[in-house]
């Protein structure tokens, strides 16, 4: 049975002066939306949009607002993605001016159209229409399941529209919440957007460390855990050179599932400090992401530009020093760049070296371990040292006593 507007229109008319109870009220528009159902098409848009028009109206209790709303928010998860969208987009409209009364009808809705954009991968409409829950600044009393399930779902969406900056906005937001959970599964969640945030800022080393440890959770199916251990490794060998992305190499070498992986071959080379050649980085480039592709400031890809560091750090290792000309053809780059990759990982402590700008010449120092290590153990020496006499001066009784009974 079809129903026309100016049909429909007359129906909700005499519903506002309908002068039963609440329950009878309810159930009339009940009754009505079934009705409006029927239709298909543009007839279907059209009643939808007036009858939602003529519930959320101030007329109407709110009590059977809320309700019938959210029969039709349930509703629109139904019907075909073109009307249901036309009509969440309606709906939300016309709350608009009333939101604070149906926050929860309201999020709904925005969570079922969320939907409708991704599966169409629309991810930045999808997003901003989860934005629009008001999860800190609402009446509504929201679960922290709740807040950091929907701060993740944006972050997600950002991210697969590659807009970093917006999703890392959201996971900072996640995680002021992430401790807050006994979700195991949001916590995996939060670590895996966590890890792909820092990924996509350039983050290579802290973004390979998070992988890894995802690639050890129990809960994600082993496929993932592979994956993620993947992941790792292609961060790893992007991060820059120097002690932290050293002692990465050492646990994904030491690790025998990396054997399994594509990009293993490079994996050893860099853990063994040896030379690695352009030819060598094809298998391994066709593994990057989009933004894994980018270009430095210097003009380098990113790849090439870890790779002329890790190719330098093995040089040092073998010579005592070499001239700009050698290094640059070693490192297979013009030699003024070879000279300036030096001078940055010097000056930055990570790699121990001076330069010879008058006759061009690196000159590479050779790190004593045992003198370090004496100085280490040291250091450490007379920090204790120095907590031991706070203690004392602000418990003299507490240390007199503690000393007594190790002297006994």
């Amino acid at each position: 049975m079809v129903i026309t507007a100016n049909n429909l229109r007359s129906q909700l008319m005499s519903l506002v002066n309908f002068s039963g109870t609440h329950k009878e009220q309810t159930d009339r528009y009940r009754q009505l939306l079934e009705v409006v159902l029927t239709n298909t098409g543009n007839d279907l848009i059209d009643t939808l949009k007036l009858f939602v028009e003529a519930i959320v109206n101030e007329h109407v209790s709110l009590v059977i607002s809320r309700q019938i709303l959210n029969d039709v928010g349930i509703q629109l998860s139904k019907l075909p993605d073109e009307v249901s969208k036309v009509v969440s987009h309606f709906t939300l409209d016309k709350v608009q001016p009333r939101v604070i009364s149906f926050e929860e009808q309201v999020a709904g809705i925005r969570q079922h159209l969320a939907e409708i954009y991704e599966r169409n991968q629309q991810w930045r409409d999808a997003a901003n229409v989860l934005v629009g829950i008001p999860l800190e600044t609402g009446q509504k009393q929201y679960t922290v399941d709740y807040k950091l399930e929907t701060y993740l779902k944006i972050a997600r969406l950002y991210l697969e529209e590659n807009d970093s900056a917006q999703a890392e906005f959201y996971i900072n937001r996640a995680s002021l919440l992430q401790a807050e959970t006994h979700s195991e599964e949001l916590q995996v969640m939060y670590k895996v957007c966590y890890a792909r945030v820092l990924d996509y800022r350039r983050k290579f080393i802290e973004a390979a460390q998070r992988y890894n440890e995802l690639s050890y959770r129990t809960i994600v199916d082993e496929g993932e855990r592979m994956t993620a251990l993947k992941k790792a490794l292609i961060c790893t060998v992007l991060a820059s050179a120097g002690q932290q992305r050293s002692r990465m190499l050492a646990t994904l070498f030491k690790d025998e599932r990396c054997q399994q992986l594509p990009a293993y071959s490079i994996l050893e080379k860099m853990y063994l400090d040896r030379i690695i050649r352009r030819s060598e980085l094809q298998e391994f480039e066709a593994l990057l992401q989009p933004h894994q592709k980018a270009a430095t400031v210097d003009g380098s890809s990113i790849l090439d530009r870890a790779v002329f560091e890790h190719n330098l750090l093995s040089a040092s290792k073998l010579y005592n020093n070499i001239t700009f000309a050698e290094l640059g053809a070693l490192l297979e780059i013009p030699a003024s760049k070879a000279e300036n990759i030096a001078s940055q990982m010097i000056t930055e402590g990570r790699m121990n070296g001076h330069i010879d700008q008058i006759i061009g010449i690196v000159h590479f120092e050779k790190r004593e371990v045992l003198p370090l290590w004496d100085g280490q153990i040291q250091s450490l020496c007379y920090q204790v040292n120095s907590i031991i006499e706070k203690i004392a001066a602000a418990e003299p009784d507490w240390m007199a006593h503690t000393l007594d009974g190790v002297n006994s």
